[in-house]
């Protein structure tokens, strides 16, 4: 539609708690961040958020819409073991929210879990050394980063737990031959750190097209600099406001 919603999807708002729309405005922002973006991939890998109050319940996208579709309306709420919680017309991925059960029920700072297939997030968590100290971004996001091996697509709950000790308390990690993820306790928080890290690895690939022997390495005392400065973390809440008046401008209906 022109605003950018979906026809035959009903509104929610106002017949879900103040909350949680909130919740559901902001899930559906970062859906439409990443596809502006271009880094989704079809209808695969998911966002999650976590609906305030004590319940334990989440939003994850409509199984079959694409990103820039996904509203605030149509996203679903289920519980931690992916089972629907709401009338709906639409079905989940159980299987692609193994991943963020995983980190939702380990972390309670994990308001918001964002997984992404990107090109050059792949192509990094493919290379052998990961993410180089050869950026400014890569800097700021190095001592916040995690490793997590690949087991195959992520349908085995036994991994959760593996999972769940790799990343530790970091809010960043690669996914070995898979992809990035980014946890964070606002939308904000999880969408500048996913920026953050998505950009360091497309600046390393074309980097690194002139050939590792060319690459240069940022001195250790510059990186240690650069930990320490960030030691607080990024922080969304400054540019998140603006993330949203630009979606308003090019891919509008997200809040529908």
């Amino acid at each position: 539609m022109a605003d950018g919603s979906v026809a035959g999807v009903t509104s929610l708002k106002g017949k879900v708690s103040a909350e949680e729309w909130q919740a559901r405005v902001d899930l559906a922002a970062l859906y439409r961040l990443v596809a502006m973006h271009g880094w989704d991939d079809l209808i695969y890998t998911h966002i999650s958020a976590r609906i305030p109050g004590p319940e334990h319940h989440f939003l994850i996208n409509p199984y079959g819409m694409l990103f820039e579709e996904i509203t605030a309306s149509s996203l679903v709420k289920i519980d931690l073991d992916g089972n629907i919680l709401q009338e709906t017309p639409y079905f989940i991925n159980p299987a692609g929210f193994t991943i963020h059960s995983a980190i939702h029920g380990a972390r309670e700072d994990a308001k918001f879990v964002m997984h992404l297939h990107s090109d050059q997030g792949v192509a990094v968590a493919a290379q052998k050394d990961g993410l180089l100290p050869i950026s400014q971004h890569a800097l700021i996001v190095l001592p916040r980063l995690a490793y997590h091996d690949y087991e195959g697509i992520a349908l085995n709950h036994d991994e959760r737990s593996r999972l769940v000790a790799d990343i530790g308390d970091k809010d960043l990690m690669l996914l070995r031959n898979h992809g990035t993820l980014s946890v964070g306790k606002t939308a904000g928080d999880c969408w500048v750190g996913m920026y953050y890290l998505e950009r360091a690895c497309k600046m390393q690939i074309m980097a690194l097209s002139a050939g590792r022997e060319n690459i240069l390495i940022a001195p250790e005392a510059s990186q240690a600099e650069v930990k320490s400065q960030v030691s607080r973390g990024i922080g969304g809440a400054l540019p998140w406001p603006g993330c949203l008046r630009k979606l308003d401008r090019e891919l509008p209906g997200y809040d529908a």
